[in-house]
């Protein structure tokens, strides 16, 4: 094995997902010298290749294949999924992909970064071996600062026949050869969740399989429980308090499935999002001083640094929320603190999370429940979709905006959002939360009509509403332990709070 000596570098990536791709840009902006180590041939990890975008991208076309979005809003079935192929479902994530691996090139090759294609692992602290594919060339790069960001893969239970017809992970469900008329999807966490929807809008028959009792518990509860309701509207069955004990991939007729409680399941096809696994195993760590968890989790610091001072990890490698945009942005504080620069902590610890089922769902900041558990006083502001004259556009009669204010000075400390473009609506809250924000700033706020931006105000206002006058401007329902935004009738805004508001 031919062994060759490297160039010495301020920073070394290991791996070129999100997280690396950013860490690379962010110290070639500080005017470092900078190497990109992957192992793969097509840049951006799972987050272009395999997870983030693929799996978005997928459902974006099954939102216009099933004509889901056309059927409210003109009462007809314009529905081309009788006539879809797999090609036509898989056309556009295809395209995105390789558009978007041709600019991750060229944003590092205008970073002037130099990447080494191969696998790395570190021989100590400050050198990282790149094991050149197809080749077997060892070149060692010597590394003042190297940043871990090999993000994760799913995890594969042995219970399960993986390379049989019709059990996919989620790396694997993208190379499917037709659309299934029936999935079992095992896991209902956020990819076993988006995945759902996505197979449910275009048709098929899906059975959602978890072990516990409640969706995506670090949502807010309210919202948790009406993405639930929102999932089972467009088909979705679930199956709660259940695990898979048994897979048997030989049945004529698809994939067999035994339950813990002892039904048994058939269908087409099994998709397995069991939780995944950071990609560290075959790092050596322990040369460089930096250890991880029996699920290849890194522990690190409140800047992202690791145990060994001058290595730093982002992304999946340090588990959740193991989100592309969290990533990046955790990638960048990090270098920023490894080169000097200044950075408020602080500022940058709330992190938005985006989960694109059907509907999509959004937050940043507290939920109620975390409010509850730290004895905080609260005022709940809510702004339904259908009070809203571009939610009755779009024809979403269930999305709402909720917003949480600390009741002594009305400050935000959280935002919740579900529905059409709730993953952009979020984004405006956010801004406020991260600058100190309180429910004054969107009721004297003027939004462009119609926007679901306008939303703010109708949910401020009725923040005000309730801790002025005990009331709301929306009757709530008698439970909430299932909301749909059909229940809310909207009373005047001006009626309770003397001011003109303009949501429809």
């Amino acid at each position: 094995m031919a062994n060759t000596e490297g160039k010495s570098y301020d920073l070394v990536v290991i791996g070129a997902g999100p997280a690396g791709i950013v860490g690379a840009v962010t110290a070639a902006a500080l005017r470092r010298s900078v190497a990109v180590v992957d192992s793969h041939a097509e840049l951006g990890g799972a987050g272009v290749n395999t997870g983030t975008v693929p799996s978005k991208t997928l459902r974006e076309t099954a939102l216009t294949l099933s004509g889901m979005r056309s059927r409210k809003l003109y009462g007809v079935d314009l529905s081309l999924r009788r006539e879809a192929t797999v090609s036509d479902f898989l056309h556009h994530e295809r395209n995105v992909k390789a558009g978007l691996n041709a600019m991750l090139s060229g944003r590092l090759q205008a970073s002037r970064a130099d990447v080494y294609r191969g696998s790395g692992s570190f021989a100590d602290a400050h050198t990282v071996l790149v094991q050149r594919a197809g080749t077997g060339e060892e070149i060692r790069l010597r590394a003042e600062c190297v940043l871990i960001a090999t993000g994760s893969s799913p995890i594969r239970p042995p219970l399960f026949p993986f390379g049989s017809r019709g059990v996919y992970d989620s790396d694997s469900i993208l190379e499917l050869d037709r659309l299934p008329r029936s999935l079992a999807v095992i896991g209902g966490g956020v990819i076993g969740s988006e995945y759902a929807c996505t197979f449910a809008a275009l048709g098929t028959q899906v059975h959602l399989i978890d072990s516990r009792d409640v969706l995506l518990p670090f949502l807010d509860r309210e919202v948790s429980q009406a993405l639930a309701a929102g999932m089972e509207r467009i088909g979705v069955q679930f199956h709660w308090n259940e695990r898979a004990t048994a897979c048997c991939a030989a049945e004529p007729d698809g994939v067999a499935l035994t339950l813990s409680s002892g039904i048994s399941l058939t269908t087409e096809a099994v998709l397995v999002a069991a939780g995944r696994k950071s990609n560290t195993g075959n790092l050596s760590l322990s040369l460089a001083g930096v250890t991880a968890n029996e699920r290849g989790l890194i522990h690190v610091d409140e800047h992202y640094r690791t145990v060994t001072p001058h290595i730093y990890a982002a992304g999946d490698v340090i588990g959740f929320p193991a989100l592309a945009s969290t990533s990046m942005q955790q990638a960048r504080v990090a270098l920023l603190h490894a080169f000097g620069q200044a950075t408020d902590s602080d500022a940058f610890r709330p992190l938005p999370a985006g989960v694109y089922t059907i509907p999509e769902v959004s937050m940043i900041g507290e939920t109620e429940e975390s409010l509850q558990q730290k004895r905080e006083e609260y005022i709940v502001g809510r702004g339904p979709y259908q009070a809203n004259a571009r939610g009755r556009i779009i024809g979403d009669a269930d999305g709402f905006l909720k917003l949480l204010f600390r009741r002594r000075d009305m400050k935000l400390l959280g935002v919740h959002a579900i529905g059409e473009q709730a993953t952009e609506l979020v984004h405006i809250g956010m801004m406020a939360l991260l600058a100190g924000g309180t429910a004054e700033l969107f009721a004297e706020a003027c939004f462009n009509m119609p926007t679901l931006g306008e939303l703010y105000r109708f949910a401020a206002l009725d923040a005000i509403s309730r801790a002025s006058t005990g009331r709301s401007l929306i009757e709530e329902p008698a439970s909430l332990d299932l909301p749909h935004q059909a229940q809310y009738p909207i009373k005047s805004a001006a009626a309770e709070t003397g001011k003109e508001h303009v949501s429809a």
